[in-house]
C-alpha cells in the first residue's frame, strides 16, 4: 500500500497494488458504495477473460458498503484498487486514475462505470480502434449493433436532443452518445499539451464532457463503436445525477465546455 500527496491536479489517493502490469491497456472503473453491483459487473469481466486483455482498476470514491472487500475484488481478477482521500467527485475519481495510469506507462486508457449497465465484454472493440489509431473511442447503445434496453425516458430525451448535439456542435463531430462513460482515450491524447485533464476544475462530469470535445478540436483521431446499455427491469436507478439539480448542473457544464472555458488557458476562446 502506497500513498500519493500534494501532486498538482490530482487527489491524495492510497493504491493497493495485487498485481505487475501486464497490459498496454488498463480499465478505470469510477466506483462509490456500488455494492453488488461492481461485483456483477467483475463477474462478466472475468467470465469474458478481460483481465487477459486490460488491466483492470477501481477508482473509488470512498465506499463504505463493502463492495471493495479486498478478497472479492483479487478474486476477480482486479489489478489495482485506488482510493480517493481528496476532494471531488467524478471527475475527481477519473483524474486519480488517469495520473497513476499514465505513471505506470499505459499506451491507453478505457473508462467504464462500475454499476453494471454497461457491456464489459466489448473492451476489444476499444483496444482494437487504439490499436488502429483513433485517441478518442466513444461507446455508443445507438449505434448499429448497439443495444438500448430500458433507457428512462426523460434520459432517451436528454441524450439525444440537448446532451449529443450540444457536445457534437462543440466537438465538430457528430455523436451519439454522449453521457455514456464507456470510452476510450489514447496516452497521446491524455499528454498533449493543448489537454491537460489534470486540473482542479474537473471534479464532477466536466472531464467527461471536456474530453469527448478536446480530440475533434485539436485534430486528433476520433470515432465511436457499438455497445449495449442495458437498466435494470426494477429497483432504484443506478445514477450518481438527480434530476433536477444533477440535470441543472450537467446543462451548466456543456455550455461552459461550448464557450471553451475548460480548455487550456493559453487555448480558451
Amino acid at each position: 500500500m502506497k500513498t500519493y500527496r500534494n501532486i498538482q491536479g490530482v487527489p491524495d489517493f492510497i493504491e493497493k497494488i495485487f498485481g505487475e502490469k501486464a497490459s498496454n491497456y488498463v480499465v478505470l472503473i469510477p466506483i462509490i458504495n456500488e455494492g453488488d453491483r461492481i461485483i456483477s459487473e467483475l463477474r462478466r469481466a472475468k467470465k469474458h477473460k478481460i483481465s487477459k486483455l486490460v488491466d483492470i482498476v477501481l477508482c473509488d470514491g470512498g465506499s463504505v458498503d463493502g463492495c471493495t472487500d479486498e478478497g472479492k475484488i483479487k478474486n476477480l481478477d482486479v489489478n489495482t484498487l485506488l482510493i480517493k482521500e481528496g476532494t471531488g467527485r467524478q471527475g475527481a475519481q477519473l483524474r486519480m486514475g488517469i495520473w497513476w495510469a499514465l505513471d505506470r506507462g499505459y499506451e491507453g486508457i478505457i473508462t467504464i462505470d462500475g454499476n453494471n449497465k454497461d457491456s464489459i465484454e466489448d473492451i476489444p472493440k476499444f483496444i482494437s480502434k487504439l490499436q488502429e489509431g483513433y485517441d478518442f473511442v466513444q461507446g455508443s447503445r445507438f449505434l448499429r449493433g448497439g443495444k438500448a434496453v430500458r433507457t428512462p425516458l426523460s434520459r432517451l430525451f436528454a441524450v439525444k436532443f440537448l446532451h449529443a448535439p450540444i457536445i457534437s456542435l462543440t466537438a465538430h463531430k457528430r455523436f451519439t452518445d454522449t453521457t455514456n462513460a464507456y470510452r476510450a482515450y489514447s496516452s497521446r491524447y491524455l499528454l498533449d499539451s493543448r489537454v491537460k485533464p489534470l486540473r482542479d476544475c474537473f471534479n464532477t462530469y466536466e472531464l467527461l464532457a471536456y474530453l469527448s470535445v478536446r480530440a475533434s478540436q485539436i485534430g486528433l483521431n476520433t470515432c465511436e463503436v457499438p455497445v449495449k446499455r442495458i437498466y435494470p427491469r426494477k429497483g432504484k436507478l443506478p445514477t450518481k445525477i438527480s434530476f433536477f439539480k444533477g440535470n441543472m448542473e450537467l446543462i451548466k457544464i456543456l455550455l461552459m465546455n461550448a464557450l471553451g472555458k475548460y480548455n487550456p488557458r493559453e487555448d480558451s476562446r
